[in-house]
């Protein structure tokens, strides 16, 4: 967990150092970070829980803005600066002015133009104008989700961390999430029982004690991921069983339409579960 608090905190300055690639001096690009670092640790007091570290990243905001306010400070720096420098030589510009004409327009140093940037600057500055400006994606449902399963056509379309980061940093719980949909996958087959359990439940059952014990999902998240197959057996095994046996009566005509039809939404929770889990762990990180 102590792991896991630091690399968040080194993705979010490395983001920026990024983003800051090609706008600021290597010089200024290294004291930006520097101090965006320092500001983090200060704020984070110490901390070493990854969800509380994550909310001092996002009260941070956009590392792609904080570049941005940076490199204005400096501008306007450089700028009162050279308002300083010509106020000092006034008179003696005067005094060449009616013999050499007007004087050259005197031009403040710039920016670095969004066509010079990186492609991976620009990106960034596009994500974080569309956040600010409330883009449409943005409020439809597992919006998150769908910018992950896009980051292998476009790995900067979560905003810098793609499917591949989420996995490298979240291993156990990836690893419970394949085990519960492994479980999902083996309810059709014929399989003999481990003891006196079906093998898909015994998957199951590992997939769900990891869930269970992880630190990167919420309570009332963790809870969901692993009972909406239980969900789906239960109460949709009942419904959709009910509903089947229509007219036909009898307990052993009932039994005999949930049996049927309880693996299947067994394997519909699962999928629900799965992908709530994975949509809640983007979010998280």
């Amino acid at each position: 967990m102590i792991e896991r608090a630091d690399q968040l905190v080194l993705n979010y300055v490395s983001k920026a150092a990024d983003a800051a690639h090609g706008v600021l001096r290597a010089d200024q690009r290294l004291d930006f970070a520097r101090r965006l670092r320092a500001r983090i640790e200060a704020e984070r007091a110490g901390s070493q829980n990854a969800r509380e570290v994550a909310k001092v990243l996002a009260r941070f905001g956009d590392p792609v803005a904080l570049v941005e306010r940076e490199a204005r400070r400096l501008a306007e720096a450089a700028a009162a600066e050279q308002a300083g420098a010509a106020g000092a030589s006034s008179a003696s510009d005067t005094g060449q002015r009616g013999a050499e004409g007007p004087t050259a327009t005197r031009r403040f140093p710039t920016i670095v133009d969004d066509r010079d940037t990186p492609p991976g600057v620009r990106t960034y500055r596009r994500v974080a104008e569309e956040r600010l400006a409330g883009s449409p994606g943005r409020g439809l449902p597992f919006a998150g989700l769908r910018r992950a399963a896009m980051a292998s056509a476009n790995p900067m379309a979560t905003g810098g961390r793609d499917a591949r980061t989420i996995v490298k940093e979240h291993p156990r719980e990836t690893a419970s999430m394949v085990l519960l949909v492994v479980a999902a996958l083996l309810v059709p087959f014929d399989l003999p029982l481990l003891a006196i359990f079906p093998i898909p439940l015994v998957v199951w059952a590992g997939g769900a004690v990891v869930v269970l014990f992880s630190g990167s999902w919420a309570p009332r998240d963790r809870f969901l991921g692993v009972g909406a197959p239980l969900l789906g057996y239960s109460v949709g095994g009942v419904l959709i069983g009910g509903l089947r046996v229509g007219s036909e009566p009898g307990l052993n005509a009932f039994l005999t339409q949930f049996w049927a039809v309880s693996g299947t939404m067994f394997m519909i929770g699962t999928g629900i579960g799965v992908v709530w889990l994975a949509y809640r762990l983007l979010d998280v990180s």
